[in-house]
């Protein structure tokens, strides 16, 4: 078989007939090329032990997702050859190439670094003297306020309409993953008062669109723009590193957990 040919055959495929995008059949080619260069002088490429031999030395070279993704890439191609007869049989259907990629925990923030990002936030709302430009700053505090006090996630946060947020009890209705519900209170005096002054200076908004937290167009507000703005404050207040509404939601339960707080009330809270 002429390998670069079939190779060749198979990214027509994966472009005109799979209409997958220029990025993905470039990567595809980068990766099938690797695995030519490697088989290259192999009597017979689609050997197991030669196979096998190629992902050990992608684990060698290469991060976890990486190599998942060449893995992938082989293993469709061989795939691609056995469908269309090019080859007699398939030798990754029955090899166990799997495998569990180390889990990645979520980066926490100082307390120190978490007051630099509230201080700066002060700071720009009290400099603005105009209505509007108050408007906005006023609600990305009481975006950055609700999400390190309750430990929301930022679809959750953006997703809270004006019936789910009682501020006289402090008590949040909120819908998470799978449309389940649980309620959060806030008990912070200062974080209710920000969250009380945005919903005033707010109410004709949020009345008209239903939702708590709204843009400057009076429409919900996006999860993107609160990953914008809270990057937008971290460069602001000289923090190096980024810097994501996902970093509070943790840095919320890391300093409970830290207060010995039980981990089962942190997991009904979250």
């Amino acid at each position: 078989m002429d390998l670069a040919r079939a190779i060749n055959q198979y990214l027509d495929y994966c472009q005109f007939q799979k209409r997958l995008s220029g990025k993905t059949v470039k990567a595809y080619k980068i990766d099938l090329m690797q695995f030519t260069a490697f088989v290259a002088d192999c009597g017979e490429p689609f050997h197991k032990e030669k196979i096998s031999q190629y992902v050990r030395d992608l684990h060698l070279m290469y991060k976890p997702k990486t190599v998942k993704r060449k893995i992938a890439s082989v293993r469709a191609f061989i795939n691609y050859l056995e469908f269309e007869e090019m080859i007699d049989s398939n030798p990754v259907r029955k090899m166990r190439l799997g495998f569990r990629e180390p889990v990645a925990l979520p980066k926490s923030l100082s307390l120190k670094t978490v007051r630099k990002l509230f201080s700066t936030a002060n700071m720009l709302l009290s400099a603005e003297s105009t209505k509007f430009r108050r408007g906005i700053r006023l609600r990305n505090m009481a975006v950055l306020e609700l999400l390190f006090a309750t430990g929301l996630r930022v679809s959750e946060l953006c997703s809270l309409h004006s019936a789910d947020v009682n501020l006289q009890n402090g008590m949040v209705k909120v819908w998470g993953k799978g449309s389940r519900e649980r309620i959060v209170f806030v008990g912070n005096a200062e974080v209710l008062a920000v969250l009380r002054e945005y919903e005033r200076a707010q109410a004709r908004d949020t009345k008209q669109s239903g939702w708590f937290f709204t843009n400057r167009f009076g429409n919900r507000l996006s999860e993107q723009s609160v990953r914008d703005m809270v990057k937008s404050y971290a460069a602001k207040a000289g923090i190096a590193g980024r810097v994501t509404p996902h970093m509070l939601r943790h840095t919320f339960a890391t300093l409970l957990l830290e207060e010995d707080v039980d981990i089962r009330y942190i997991q009904n809270i979250l």
